[in-house]
């Protein structure tokens, strides 16, 4: 069994490069874990569910063998410490570090409560900053050393009953832009993707784990207001989500030599909903 993905046969980009991926138990962290071993990587894969890492190996399939994972609690100051000095032990260094372990929660801003504010700061933004902190050292070292992290649509755009999410978003965007300036002379290179309507374990709520949570819309929801995020690009059937396979061939140019001269920016991934 090979999960190399139609046309990819001779792209071999990543044939020199260790890369480790946050949230690669489910939905786009997934993708990203499987297309980058499509392409040659070396993988960690890293996330707070056991059973979504099993997951991930099984898809893998013959190019597991090129594929570790960790558990990891991107919230968790501990957790992330142990978890990234795992991943760059087995890999023998870093050259790829994408962020794309998250979490979305939805609700009237009158019933949120601050602990659920916090734990989606907590997750999307701290996570974000203390994996990335762990793992600058080994960066450093790296081969034309690359970091992609996960914004969203929802940092520009307005999505109703998300704010805590947007908020966490919106400061990932902000920090991208700030660690691509300070270490632009040390030749790592920060971008961010920020997808919008693609189908995940955080949007469908199939997520195995605490880290990719279904969005939970109100009972009393208002959808009309969601026409101003729908796509424009026609998807089979009718479909209102894109697979995660859109973002993940974006992730895998952005951590990869081709994207060499690239730094400090961010590709919106949604099918023209905000053009």
């Amino acid at each position: 069994m090979s999960s190399t993905p139609a046309g990819l046969s001779a792209l071999v980009r990543y044939s020199d490069r260790r890369v480790l991926i946050t949230g690669g138990g489910s939905g786009i962290g997934q993708a990203c874990a499987l297309r980058i071993l499509a392409e040659g990587g070396r993988v960690a894969a890293a996330d707070i569910s056991a059973d979504g890492l099993a997951d991930t190996v099984d898809k893998a399939g013959d190019l597991a063998a090129n594929l570790t994972t960790v558990a990891m609690d991107v919230g968790d100051e501990e957790s992330v410490t142990s978890g990234v000095a795992q991943a760059i032990d087995t890999l023998g260094g870093l050259d790829t570090l994408v962020n794309a372990a998250g979490i979305l929660r939805s609700a009237h801003l009158a019933d949120t409560t601050l602990a659920d504010f916090e734990q989606v700061l907590r997750i999307n933004l701290i996570g974000t900053f203390l994996v990335t902190r762990e793992s600058l050292a080994a960066l450093r070292g790296g081969r034309g050393p690359a970091v992609v992290n996960f914004s969203s649509t929802s940092a520009h755009f307005a999505h109703p009953y998300m704010a805590a999410y947007a908020a966490s978003k919106g400061g990932v965007l902000a920090m991208t832009h700030a660690w691509a300036l300070e270490f632009a002379k040390a030749g790592i290179r920060f971008n961010c993707v920020q997808p919008g309507s693609i189908s995940s374990g955080m949007t469908d709520g199939t997520g195995a784990s605490r880290q990719s949570v279904g969005p939970g819309l109100p009972e009393d929801a208002d959808y009309a207001l969601f026409g101003k995020v729908a796509p424009m690009l026609p998807l089979d059937g009718g479909a209102i989500f894109a697979a995660p396979d859109a973002v993940a061939g974006v992730v895998a140019m952005l951590g990869s030599s081709d994207a060499y001269f690239i730094t400090g920016t961010e590709v919106r991934i949604d099918g023209g909903s905000h053009m």
